[in-house]
């Protein structure tokens, strides 16, 4: 069955680090059009970063320097590290493929930056 298994999310101090996974079945998984998304309490769900062809990848102007996006093409698996965390990163991120008509999302993986 096709699915996204985000992990990695937890609690963490603002300037933390983080990495988070999505395992993806084969049949979802691309090299590009994957991304990761984010929807913090009482806000839109945004997109945070995405591959694209050639191996580009693309970020939300306010991340960038903070989030790499990047993919292991032999295990089907999306990353995103995290790193210099704040509060505003609060939310629950999750990953998909896009432009798929398919539209699966996976359940999410909540990350909390609190001191």
């Amino acid at each position: 069955q096709e699915h996204l298994v985000e992990s990695g999310g937890g609690l963490v101090q603002p300037g933390g680090s983080l990495r988070l996974s999505c395992a993806a079945s084969k049949m979802i998984f691309s090299p590009h059009d994957m991304a990761w998304y984010r929807q913090a309490p009482g806000k839109q769900r945004e997109l945070v970063a995405r591959t694209t062809r050639g191996g580009g990848r693309n970020y939300a102007d306010s991340l960038k320097g903070r989030f790499t996006i990047s993919t292991d093409a032999a295990k089907n698996m999306v990353y995103l590290q995290m790193n210099d965390l704040k509060t505003e990163d609060t939310a629950v991120y999750y990953c998909t493929r896009l432009r798929d008509p398919r539209n699966i999302w996976g359940q999410g993986t909540q990350v909390t930056v609190s001191s």
